[in-house]
């Protein structure tokens, strides 16, 4: 028996940051096309949605408690983007430089990095890899303001919704688990295998050998549950 102890040395996590972020625009086949670099985010805010409870009355008491289906939503907000997001953001280019709004939004997906902080290696002790499926990015408005004394760049922002892509059983037998549909996943690199999650990662950004890609859900279970 032991009893427990608090703020031990090491042990004060915290999260902070966002970089790393990439941009995959989904195809007319529903795969995703080679990622590219987003530059510029500031930040994304993870906004989760339903799960609401339903509570049902029997014999005179709360007989049991019934939940709406979770959905994922975030706000992404950057000082730029890549050109491939035009047509995720509504756009479409007629010619080089000339670009049509108001046109059909392309579903993407996208990851981004936060980092795993504790109070003995600082930002440095890990991080988290946020892999984010079948988005759409709602239109955002633009604020454009005179150069004055105090001259701040303009601020991107997008509203994204997300559906849920289904996910095949893991195991078999008695050890088989099964999971319900996804639009995220998260990786977290203090607790996962240096050599798959470097895997991953030449896979998301790409290496000598590889272009980059999103893989599915049921390739990154796969890739760390073997």
């Amino acid at each position: 028996m032991s009893r427990v102890v608090w703020d031990q040395t090491g042990s004060k996590f915290y999260e902070t940051g966002t970089d790393r972020a990439v941009l995959y625009v989904q195809k007319s086949d529903g795969t995703y096309g080679n990622g590219v670099a987003w530059s510029g985010i500031t930040g994304v805010s993870e906004n989760p949605s339903g799960a609401d409870a339903s509570p049902i009355y029997a014999d005179n008491i709360k007989y049991l408690e019934l939940r709406s289906a979770e959905e994922f939503g975030c706000t992404i907000e950057a000082y730029t983007y890549p050109d491939e997001f035009a047509t995720c953001d509504g756009s479409a280019f007629a010619s080089p430089g000339v670009k049509l709004g108001q046109q059909r939004r392309n579903p993407f997906g996208f990851t981004y990095r936060t980092r795993i902080g504790n109070d003995t290696q600082f930002d440095d002790h890990g991080y988290k890899i946020h892999l984010v499926y079948n988005a759409v990015a709602s239109p955002s408005g633009k604020s454009y303001q005179t150069v004055n004394d105090s001259p701040e760049a303009i601020t991107f922002s997008w509203e994204v919704t997300t559906t849920k892509v289904p996910v095949a059983p893991v195991g078999t037998g008695e050890n088989k688990k099964e999971y319900r549909p996804v639009a995220t996943i998260e990786i977290d690199s203090t607790k996962v295998d240096e050599a798959k999650l470097k895997t991953l990662e030449d896979q998301l950004y790409g290496s000598a050998e590889t272009e980059p890609m999103l893989p599915t859900p049921d390739q990154v279970i796969a890739m760390f549950t073997a």
